[in-house]
């Protein structure tokens, strides 16, 4: 853990292959607890996670091709194959849900989105800080009840993202330059 926070914040992007070896518990526990450092306005702590082993990743494939298959019957089994394959990105995958509150109208509900997103990002810079690497991934799948269903979450919550963890094979996604923030800001008046 000797990388610097700022040197981690500039140099982290995602990866494009991810291999064994996943987190192990200790890895694991440290990604989780840094998600619960993320910002919480009413400390509702609206993130939840659903842990998808490498055992039980085929199943999870199957949920992907399943939504597939009913929200496009036409799919091929070519298509469908593709779809299962998607499980196997990584060694570990990590569902990142959000418990939306809709009775707390001090802390909205994109609050609470938002606060599930920063959750994810720091899972993201812990896995990298560790020696592995991530990749943010949503989808329809992600939108679709049945899928939520299956997952454990209610009708009410969300997915906000399958995280999926290993160990980076090859490079990654190419970074944005260190430049690149400078056409999105501008200054606040006339």
């Amino acid at each position: 853990m000797g990388m610097q926070a700022i040197d981690l914040l500039l140099s982290r992007r995602s990866a494009r292959t991810l291999s064994a070896p996943a987190p192990d518990a200790a890895a694991l526990e440290l990604i989780f607890a840094s998600a619960a450092r993320a910002p919480d306005h009413g400390r509702l702590r609206p993130w939840r996670f659903v842990i998808v082993r490498e055992a039980q990743r085929e199943r999870f494939g199957a949920l992907l091709a399943d939504h597939l298959r009913r929200t496009h019957p036409s799919s091929s089994e070519e298509t469908l194959a593709r779809e299962r394959a998607k499980a196997l990105r990584a060694p570990l995958i990590v569902v990142v849900g959000a418990k939306l509150n809709k009775d707390m109208p001090k802390v909205p509900a994109t609050e609470q989105l938002l606060a599930v997103g920063a959750a994810t990002e720091a899972m993201m810079l812990a896995a990298v800080a560790l020696g592995f690497n991530a990749m943010w991934k949503t989808g329809p799948a992600a939108y679709d009840e049945s899928v939520k269903a299956a997952l454990g979450f209610a009708p009410g919550d969300a997915i906000v993202g399958f995280l999926y963890l290993g160990t980076e094979a090859g490079a990654g996604a190419a970074a944005a330059g260190p430049d690149s923030w400078r056409d999105l800001v501008r200054e606040f008046g006339p």
